[in-house]
């Protein structure tokens, strides 16, 4: 029997190697501008970031649909865990965006001369993380009426209950991609300045209005009854605030 030479590709397509081929890394690694076609350093990492976050968005997205599909289908514990690794990876590019800050004022300025009109409000990820909260909103909200669940009662009930642990990771997501738009704000703050205006003609500072926008308002409100109802009754009382009732829209950028 002949050794199998593991040097030898077996896998189809381009590349040298079967880490290649399968990865497509040729691809990959020619999507950022070369060298040569670079006016500054600093735009390898520009679009290094902006480039990632789109993939870890393309995958929290498939996770949050997966998740979708197991709500409408009531296997809740599936859905949690989509929803955990979902919010991980906005985790993931929020931490990333601590790059961002070795990117000079000055720096910049010289990179927004090859960005055109382009936007995070054009980010295919983001659009996308809008469109699957939405839908997962909706389909929690049916899950809850399918079975008559008050949620001030589930949420003095136990942290257990599967509902609410459902609950919570919806939750965890919102709250992980408000933290995420909070951070990009203040990176681009801290490079553009208060005042200045996007490459799409939005002023950055319009971008802070829409920080406290939630995809799950209903969950957000239980909190407020909750403080209304609890010991110190009267003393709390439930705010109406029109930014929890808003879906959250916008961009990042």
């Amino acid at each position: 029997m002949t050794p199998e030479d593991y040097a030898v590709p077996i896998l189809d397509g381009p590349g040298e190697t079967d880490y290649a081929r399968y990865m497509r890394t040729d691809e990959l690694l020619s999507l950022q501008r070369s060298r040569d076609e670079r006016i500054h350093h600093d735009e390898l990492l520009f679009q290094s970031v902006h480039q990632s976050t789109e993939l870890w968005l393309k995958h929290a997205c498939a996770e949050v649909e997966e998740a979708l599909t197991l709500v409408e289908s009531a296997q809740i514990d599936g859905a949690v865990r989509m929803l955990a690794r979902a919010s991980l990876g906005i985790q993931l590019i929020t931490d990333q965006l601590e790059m961002l800050r070795h990117l000079t004022p000055w720096s910049f300025q010289l990179i927004r001369t090859v960005l055109g009109h382009g936007s995070g409000f054009e980010s295919p990820g983001w659009n996308a993380t809008r469109r699957v909260s939405r839908e997962l909103g909706s389909a929690f909200d049916v899950l809850l009426d399918k079975h008559d669940v008050d949620l001030a009662e589930l949420y003095r009930g136990s942290p257990d209950a599967p509902l609410y642990r459902l609950a919570e990771a919806l939750v965890e997501w919102d709250d992980r991609i408000a933290i995420w738009r909070a951070r990009h704000f203040k990176i681009a703050t801290r490079i553009i300045g208060h005042g200045a205006v996007g490459t799409k003609g939005t002023p950055v500072d319009a971008l802070a209005g829409l920080l406290s926008q939630k995809f799950f308002p209903r969950l957000w409100r239980v909190r407020s009854e909750l403080t209304a109802t609890g010991p110190l009754g009267g003393a709390c009382p439930i705010s109406t605030a029109s930014s929890l009732e808003a879906s959250s829209a916008g961009g990042w950028a």
